[in-house]
């Protein structure tokens, strides 16, 4: 069944042998001083028939940490201790990429002993921040500097150089969904009046530069993006995303990068309104390389969209926790098991609702 989406692609530099892939999907079960794991390494491995892995957002540096016991790329140990988790997909047959964060104005902050978190802008996200302690409300980001952006790009660059030596098969830049790349694309985050903000130009600039920093760590075959065009994103919008994406598919276009991936969510999606149209076909006729689209597909939309050319792969996220064999399941029409103590599974440490999904596929 669905035979488009179990023939191979070729995402950049990465050759996947199918068209399923496993969306980044944060899972808080580091240990602490945000190391990786084997419970980690398990969960990757159980996962690794999928085309490509991309794995959960990864944060660059302590200023861009702001999810309790995510684990993390900017410490030399932590890329060692990354080292188990690739060997391990790469041992199952898979491939993994790891997707590099920085939250912004999402981080809280208490991660930050005190101090603000740095943005765009000197706005304030909406809602709560998950903190060690619980739920807080946002407090407001200071405007980054110019010399904070320059670091910024080096702790990227840093954190590439580490997911390398790490073992991964390429990185994915983390922008979307309201965070840091995304404060900057937004008009409704970015309120600067320097060369990086303003026009679609000046606030794709710092997506171009961490990307041109990926690119020199690795190369433009191996690096990826994830955006999110449609609709307010913890708190970012913008009034033309069509123009604003359209021209960061163009930077993408021009750098070569390997693949770009779109979240666009359905009428369940954690993120973005619904209401509003969806940009795919602006960045597909502006980008060139392979496209990826996310979030809320069954197999048979999957397939759809792949026959038809609106897409050359799909990345599924939730479908992933609770089947870790999903393609074998797609591919023999056996039904999806549910994700179960649903959302507090997704988030809570150990392993129950992490490690512990039976697989049906043989061997």
């Amino acid at each position: 069944m669905h035979e488009a989406l179990f023939t191979p692609v070729r995402l950049g530099a990465i050759e996947a042998p199918n068209r399923i892939l496993m969306a980044p999907l944060t899972r808080g079960r580091a240990d602490p001083g945000a190391m990786p794991n084997a419970r980690i390494a398990e969960y990757y491995r159980q996962r690794a028939s999928a085309g490509l892995i991309i794995s959960e957002a990864t944060p660059i540096s302590v200023e861009g940490y702001g999810w309790h016991a995510a684990p993390a790329i900017y410490s030399d140990e932590q890329a060692e201790a990354w080292k188990p988790v690739t060997e391990a997909v790469h041992q199952a047959g898979g491939r993994i990429v790891l997707q590099l964060w920085h939250m912004g104005r999402i981080v809280h902050s208490d991660y930050l002993g005190g101090q603000p978190p740095v943005s765009a802008s000197a706005t304030t996200a909406p809602d709560h921040a998950h903190t060690p302690t619980g739920r807080q409300p946002h407090v407001q980001a200071r405007a980054a500097t110019l010399d904070d952006i320059s670091r910024i790009v080096d702790d990227y660059g840093k954190a590439a150089a580490r997911a390398r030596a790490a073992g991964f098969d390429g990185v994915q830049l983390h922008g979307a969904n309201g965070y840091l790349i995304d404060q900057f694309l937004r008009a409704s985050t970015n309120l600067r009046d320097d060369d990086y903000g303003g026009p679609v130009e000046n606030r794709t600039r710092l997506m171009r530069e961490v990307l041109e920093r990926l690119i020199a760590v690795w190369d433009a075959g191996h690096v990826s993006i994830r955006l999110s065009p449609n609709g307010d994103t913890q708190g970012c919008d913008d009034p033309d995303p069509a123009s604003l994406f359209g021209h960061a598919a163009k930077v993408c276009e021009e750098l070569g990068i390997g693949f770009v991936e779109l979240r666009q969510p359905g009428p369940e999606g954690t993120f973005g309104r619904t209401d509003v149209p969806k940009q795919d076909a602006v960045i597909r006729a502006a980008y060139k390389g392979a496209l990826v689209l996310n979030s809320d597909y069954t197999a048979e939309a999957a397939e759809a969209d792949v026959v038809s050319g609106r897409c050359d792969a799909v990345s599924f996220g939730r479908p992933f926790i609770s089947n870790p064999d999903l393609p074998w399941r797609i591919r023999n029409g056996v039904e999806w098991a549910p994700n179960v103590n649903v959302p507090q599974s997704w988030y809570l440490p150990g392993e129950a609702g992490y490690i512990d999904y039976p697989a049906l596929q043989p061997g």
